[in-house]
């Protein structure tokens, strides 16, 4: 019985198969006498006239058999089967399986993305056992910054790399990843935002060594490290938002409480062989920090082809190429620049464009640029300039798509410039507005910033200051690496 009762479920699946298709080709049947219809069970099946194959494709009159289950036997519906079977006029259904449907696009794409997940072939350990341990270190440093701090938890030799000379040296193999912005914002001037292009992504990382009573702001950036120069321009701390290495400055010789320029630069090609950073006031006075030496440094006095005041412009960061720090002046406009290495500073004389207001210098591959707000009548467009060094003329390079500048038609708009590095990041505000943009002065290529939003809030930041840095997970505030003694090692919060 059990042998009927499969004929019956087979039976009532070509039954299904026939009303869907009809008399199709693949499913005719030879002929088999005695049997009749029952009513319960109808359905029709095509069959071929194996006397004659060329009448039938002549005339395409299929004929119908009638089928009784109830009124035969096992064994008969078995022979019916397997002759059908061997005469190859039947092709035999998979069980259970139903008709082919049109499926809605939406499946067929979810069906796609899932297929690609699925064809992942796994590692086998026969072969990764055997991965040389050196490598391991040469392929972390190679990947993103955020997924190196989730790869740290998988064991401690990993969660150590950051303390490991040979990792060190790895990762100043790696080429120079795009800089991020590490940024101040008004509604919460105690901690930072730091934006990370290559992801559009905000992170909020908490420096819990940097003071929480004085606020402190981001002003200048070397090798991965930021320096910081507290409201009232008396101390300055050096930190990695990354690794959170952290270290507080000692006090300097001179005291100056009028606002100061600071810059920074490297001794060498990373931090391990020091680093230095410049503050000088408008009435000339400037001192030099030597991280090997930990302490201040009075190299002399202004010389005299430079003149005084300096009128210096604070709204614009120094530029750094080499070992060269240049500031941008006025009365006379120009810049001033100063050699690290060699104490030296000099002036030079460059008129600034007409009509330009909120301007900065910025830097890309040794080059000197100038970005600010071109305003004439109500239209305001942001314009990228070129230090042409033959004239000591600015040149136009670019400027922002019009269609950009249509936002700031008679608008009052102010620009800020949060980085210098070759990626630019412009903060432009009005009363009605708040945007963030950057630009790649290398490709020319003008992109919008996603609004700053604290975890779990819903209310976008305004952007305060900030300034560029190149992420660096090996960058270290002491010179010595490897002295812990005031510097805090611990995974970001924000990642």
């Amino acid at each position: 019985m059990e042998g009927l009762a499969m004929l019956r479920q087979l039976i009532g699946q070509l039954q299904e198969l026939v009303e869907v298709y009809g008399s199709h080709p693949h499913y005719h049947l030879q002929q088999h006498h005695h049997l009749h219809l029952q009513p319960s069970l109808q359905f029709q099946l095509p069959l071929l006239n194996h006397h004659s194959q060329q009448q039938h494709q002549q005339h395409q009159h299929p004929r119908w058999c009638p089928i009784n289950v109830d009124e035969g036997s096992p064994d008969d519906y078995y022979s019916f089967m397997m002759a059908a079977g061997k005469s190859g006029s039947l092709k035999m259904l998979e069980p259970c399986k139903p008709p082919p449907t049109k499926r809605s696009r939406k499946e067929r794409t979810r069906g796609k993305s899932s297929g690609t997940t699925n064809t992942t072939e796994p590692m086998e350990q026969h072969i990764w056992k055997d991965f040389p341990e050196d490598l391991y270190e040469a392929v972390i440093a190679r990947l993103p910054i955020a997924t190196f701090f989730r790869f740290r938890t998988v064991c401690r030799k990993w969660n150590s790399l950051l303390d490991s000379e040979s990792f060190s040296q790895h990762c100043a193999e790696v080429p120079q990843a795009t800089p991020w912005f590490y940024t101040i914002t008004h509604e919460n001037v105690n901690s930072g935002a730091m934006y990370d292009p290559s992801l559009k992504k905000w992170h909020h990382p908490t420096i819990s060594s940097l003071p929480t009573k004085l606020i402190v702001l981001p002003v200048a950036s070397a090798g991965g490290l930021v320096c910081f120069l507290d409201i009232g321009n008396r101390n300055f701390y050096v930190c990695n938002p990354l690794n959170q290495s952290f270290k507080e400055l000692p006090a300097r010789s001179v005291k100056v409480w009028s606002r100061v320029a600071v810059g920074m630069t490297l001794n060498g090609s990373s931090t391990s062989e020091g680093y230095k950073i410049l503050w000088v006031g408008c009435d000339g006075e400037y001192e030099v920090y030597d991280s090997v030496r930990n302490s201040w440094i009075r190299p002399g006095i202004m010389p005299s082809s430079v003149k005084l005041p300096l009128s210096l412009n604070f709204r614009s960061q120094a530029v750094s190429i080499d070992d060269t720090l240049y500031f941008m002046r006025s009365d006379p406009e120009g810049i001033v620049s100063y050699d690290m290495v060699t104490g030296i500073w000099k002036q030079f004389i460059i008129p600034t464009p007409l009509h330009l207001t909120d301007h900065t210098l910025a830097e890309c591959g040794g080059r000197i640029m100038l970005v600010g707000l071109l305003t004439k009548n109500a239209a305001t467009c942001v314009c990228i300039w070129e230090l042409q060094k033959m004239t000591l003329l600015w040149k136009e390079v670019d400027r922002m798509p019009n269609i950009w500048c249509l936002e700031f038609y008679g608008k009052h708009v102010r620009m800020t410039c949060l980085g210098n590095k070759g990626l630019l990041m412009l903060s432009l505000r009005s009363r009605q507005m708040n945007r963030l943009v950057t630009y790649n002065v290398s490709s020319r290529e003008w992109l919008k910033v996603p609004g700053c939003v604290v975890p779990h809030g819903r209310k976008r930041q305004w952007i305060a200051c900030g300034t560029a840095f190149y992420p660096c997970l090996t960058a270290f505030s002491l010179t010595i690496r490897f002295i812990t003694v005031g510097c805090k090692l611990s995974r970001p919060t924000c990642f």
